[in-house]
C-alpha cells in the first residue's frame, strides 16, 4: 500500500457524488488516497474497523472464510463503489476481507468522519440506506442460490450478473478479468468443477471461453439452468 497525493474523482465516488457541495471541502481535508498492488489486502476479516474505502480505479473482491483454507467471494467492487461498510455496527469489526484483484487506487476516510458525513448529509444517508437494502436482498438471494441451486445454475446466474455489472468489452466478452479460482470462489464451487462445467456449457454453444467469457445465448442459458 502506498499513499498518493492525487485527489478523488468527485463524479465517480459514491460519497462525493451524493453529498452536498458544501461538504466537499471537508471530504478533501479528511480523505487519504492509497494505491494497492494486485493481491494486496485492504483489510482482513476480524480486524477492527477504523475507516471506509471508496474504489477510485481498479477492482476489489470482498470475501470471507468458507471452511478450511477456502474463501467465498460475496461481491466485487469497481470504480466509485464503497468497501468496508459491512463493518459498521456494534462491534466495529470487519466481517469480510477485501483484496485488490488488480492494481487499485482508493479513497479512505476514517470512521468518525464518515459517520459525521452521514449526520450532516441526509440525502447521502438515505441513498446509503437504499444501497444497504439492495445489498441485503442480493446477499439473501446469493446465499439461497448456494443452498438450493445446482452448480450450473449458479454459474449461469453469476455470469449474467457479472455481465450486467461490468458490461461487455469490444469483443462481446464479460468486461472483467477473473482467475478461474476467483470465479469458482464467487460461485461457491471448486476450480475443477467449474472448469468441467464451463467446458460442457461451451460445448453446448451457450458460452465462448477465452481469457474472458462470452455469453452466446443468454435466454437459453437462463431458461435451462436458472428458471
Amino acid at each position: 500500500m502506498k499513499q498518493l497525493n492525487a485527489g478523488c474523482n468527485t463524479d465517480i465516488c459514491q460519497m462525493c457524488r451524493n453529498c452536498s457541495t458544501h461538504w466537499l471541502p471537508a471530504i478533501q481535508s479528511n480523505r487519504k488516497n492509497f494505491i494497492f498492488k494486485k493481491n494486496a489486502l485492504l483489510f482482513r476479516e476480524g480486524e477492527e474497523m477504523k475507516g471506509i474505502f471508496f474504489v477510485h480505479s481498479g477492482l476489489v473482491k470482498v470475501h470471507k472464510r468458507w471452511g478450511e483454507e477456502k474463501e467465498l467471494i460475496v461481491r466485487f467492487a469497481r470504480d466509485g463503489d464503497i468497501v468496508g461498510h459491512r463493518g459498521i455496527g456494534k462491534d466495529q469489526v470487519f466481517p469480510v476481507s477485501a483484496t485488490a484483484i488488480e492494481t487499485t487506487t482508493v479513497c479512505y476516510v476514517e470512521l468518525d468522519f464518515f459517520l459525521s458525513t452521514l449526520r450532516v448529509n441526509p440525502e447521502y444517508l438515505f441513498r446509503l440506506m437504499m444501497f444497504y437494502a439492495a445489498e441485503l436482498k442480493e446477499s439473501e438471494k446469493f446465499m439461497g442460490n448456494l443452498a438450493h441451486m445446482p452448480v450450473k445454475g449458479r454459474i449461469a446466474h453469476a455470469l449474467v450478473s457479472l455481465e450486467e455489472k461490468f458490461g461487455q468489452d469490444s469483443e462481446g466478452r464479460i468486461n472483467i478479468t477473473l482467475s478461474r479460482q476467483d470465479l469458482a470462489s464467487y460461485i461457491g464451487t471448486t476450480y475443477e468443477t467449474l472448469f468441467r462445467m464451463l467446458t460442457e456449457m461451451a460445448a453446448e454453444g451457450l458460452l465462448r471461453i477465452n481469457k474472458r467469457i462470452s455469453i452466446v445465448d443468454k435466454d437459453t442459458l437462463l431458461r435451462k439452468f436458472v428458471s
